[in-house]
């Protein structure tokens, strides 16, 4: 991952809004949710939903498929692991035993298929 790529999903996650909508996705794992369960789920209105739907989904972070006349949306999960292992790959260099904790796996996570952008 390069810093331009990690800044456009940062940007992309400024939005309180956006945060929400991601993390929503994260929990409802590898089934994802359909852009009026999203919208519904967070109260916010469908115009509103798409928009940031299509914001997240141009940052990488969200896939979408066609489901007859619905959008199903799904996090990337691999591509936040790349993001998350970005942040962290310099951690604590020259001690290692400083940062053991942060080698572990994600807990509650799971990883999609999907391939980043």
């Amino acid at each position: 991952m390069d810093k331009l790529a990690a800044t456009l999903m940062f940007e992309s996650l400024s939005s309180g809004i956006r945060l929400d909508i991601y993390r929503l996705l994260v929990k409802a794992g590898p089934d994802g949710l359909v852009a009026g369960d999203i919208a519904t789920a967070l109260a916010l209105p469908p115009n509103n939903t798409s928009f940031h739907l299509k914001t997240l989904t141009q940052a990488g972070l969200l896939s979408a498929t066609q489901e007859g006349r619905f959008q199903r949306y799904r996090a990337n999960m691999r591509l936040m692991t790349e993001l998350i292992d970005y942040l962290t790959a310099e951690c604590c260099t020259g001690n290692p035993d400083q940062c053991a904790d942060l080698s572990l796996p994600v807990s509650n996570c799971c990883v999609s298929n999907e391939t980043t952008p």
